[in-house]
């Protein structure tokens, strides 16, 4: 919908803050992806790393700069020049005008703390080395944005000090002062104040920025608040990554401001992209995606209380803040011994069945009830619950006959090595195939064994991967005994589904899980089964 908004910037550091957290590491292929993907979404810059500090940023800059841009500005990032040491011999200056982005950011000490125990300088020589890097580079045809490091720490200890550092990386050329959270410990009613103080200190044309980390989980707040008192941009990360606790998340940031507030800071129709952006970032770095993340997660808009449910049948606005769809998203209903008859209803027509007019709701809810009662899981199961629903009323069949199987574990004394070991015989209407597989568990080389005996029957079934698997044991009083709950992913590399088994038997229980995925595949391509109307009490 139109609306008129102020607009805000968003500056999009994924690729050089985000690239500094734990775990997480991007070669310049998947940078440039994800530089790719932000720009379509339509973020204002994207900070591609710090040429000055690795050879990998100077090749992502080289290739980047071969690349059209739509919607941002790469930004190139950097620090200050050396204290006692011209700006035009500061090599670290030199590699960000070589990167050849329209845009630069550097950063400067405002605390006094980091002035005198870290770059070990006087407050006049700190001054003189932002005013005249910011000056360097604005000379040479750049934007220039400056990085007010640990502001609201070194504005609590002395704000005339911090001001005066503002006042000379603007003097210098600098058309973005941002004001950094570095520690992540401000409160958000102090972020608003003190971002209050500096805008009524600064003339319109300097923009103000606002950049926060997470280490007290207000860095999505501070950035809003920020914003409120003036800030016009926002710097943060997808998804939140970042160092010790993480930057600002902009999937948060981004969502609130656009759907809460009377700012924008996307184009017209992007929002609707939030989610696939996040979700590639995850996937490019190699990050299982966080269900319960805001906006974005699998889990956002996943509903599982019979009442709530109820509600949200009746208007969606009862249990969801935002349409799930504004993001991207998508509306889930979850079926477990909590639910109502109007989980069974929504999750049941989610699946292709009618039940509202049937009078086998009931029974559905006390199967289910009794069936989570004994350990089943149908919440990351759909697989497995729309197989339950065509056992119960009648409607399912099979696509193989079992025959038996075998898994063997050696522990080679040779080399060391542990090789898990599966032999699989099916019969497909009277043919039998056997065939073993090699994989890297026992479950591994199951799943390898049954799916190579299918297909000669099945030559879809080479479609399918097993994407997770997870293991729960529910009896700890029995120990190596418990029963135990395995919780299958699969998928075909375009769709995921999941599956659950039950057994005392950790290998029983993972057999049932797969067959549930194998079949399901199956009967998701429209095959005949070979085996039909199985009910639920076989």
């Amino acid at each position: 919908m139109n609306r008129t908004c102020t607009k805000i910037q968003i500056y999009d550091t994924t690729l050089r803050d985000g690239a500094q957290g734990e775990g997480i590491s991007f070669s310049v292929q998947d940078k440039l992806r994800i530089a790719q993907k932000l720009d379509k979404l339509g973020v204002a810059y994207i900070e591609g790393g710090w040429p000055g500090s690795n050879p990998r940023d100077a090749e992502f800059f080289a290739a980047a700069s071969r690349m059209d841009w739509q919607f941002a500005k790469l930004t190139a990032f950097g620090s200050t020049r050396r204290a006692g040491l011209a700006a035009e011999q500061d090599e670290n200056l030199q590699k960000l005008i070589a990167a050849g982005t329209p845009a630069v950011a550097i950063f400067g000490k405002t605390w006094l703390l980091h002035v005198d125990h870290v770059l070990k300088t006087t407050p006049e020589e700190n001054l003189a080395m932002i005013r005249e890097s910011c000056a360097f580079l604005a000379q040479q045809g750049r934007e220039v944005i400056f990085d007010a490091e640990h502001f609201f720490d070194g504005y609590k200890d002395d704000p005339d000090y911090a001001l005066a550092v503002l006042r000379a990386a603007a003097d210098g050329g600098a058309v973005t002062l941002t004001l950094c959270d570095t520690n992540g410990g401000t409160m958000p009613v102090d972020v608003f104040r003190i971002c209050e103080s500096v805008r009524a200190a600064f003339p319109p044309e300097i923009r103000l920025g606002i950049h926060t980390h997470n280490d007290g989980d207000l860095a999505v707040a501070n950035s809003i608040m920020g914003v409120r008192a003036g800030c016009g941009q926002v710097q943060g990360t997808i998804n939140g990554y970042g160092e010790r606790c993480g930057n600002a998340n902009l999937s948060s940031i981004i969502a609130n401001l656009e759907l809460k507030t009377d700012f924008s800071c996307l184009p017209e129709g992007k929002l609707a992209e939030l989610k696939s952006v996040s979700s590639f970032v995850d996937d490019l770095a190699n990050v299982r995606h966080n269900r319960r993340a805001p906006f974005v997660g699998d889990s956002a808009f996943a509903h599982k209380g019979g009442m709530h449910v109820n509600a949200v049948q009746k208007d969606p606005r009862t249990f969801e803040h935002v349409p799930p769809e504004a993001v991207g998203n998508g509306r889930r209903i979850l079926v477990s011994d909590l639910s109502g008859k109007s989980n069974l209803v929504m999750k049941a027509a989610e699946l292709g069945f009618d039940l509202k007019k049937s009078d086998d709701l009931g029974k559905l809810l006390a199967v289910l009830k009794e069936r989570e009662n004994a350990g089943y899981e149908y919440e990351a199961a759909d697989a497995s619950f729309a197989v339950l629903l065509h056992k119960l009323f009648g409607k399912w069949g099979h696509y193989f006959k079992l025959e038996g199987f075998r898994v063997i574990i050696e522990k080679r004394h040779h080399d060391g090595r542990t090789i898990s070991e599966a032999t699989v015989k099916v019969s497909v209407n009277g043919i039998s195939e056997l065939t073993a597989a090699e994989g890297d568990g026992p479950v591994n080389a199951l799943d390898l064994a049954l799916r190579k005996s299918l297909e000669r029957f099945y030559p879809e079934i080479k479609e399918i991967a097993l994407a997770d698997f997870k293991v729960r044991i529910l009896d700890g009083v029995n120990g190596t005994a418990a029963r135990t709950r395995v919780l299958i992913d699969s998928t075909d590399g375009r769709n995921t589904w999941g599956t659950v088994g039950l057994d005392d038997n950790i290998i029983q229980a993972s057999w049932e899980a797969l067959v549930d995925s194998v079949e399901y595949a199956l009967y998701r391509k429209n095959i005949e089964p070979v085996i039909t109307d199985e009910k639920l009490d076989d």
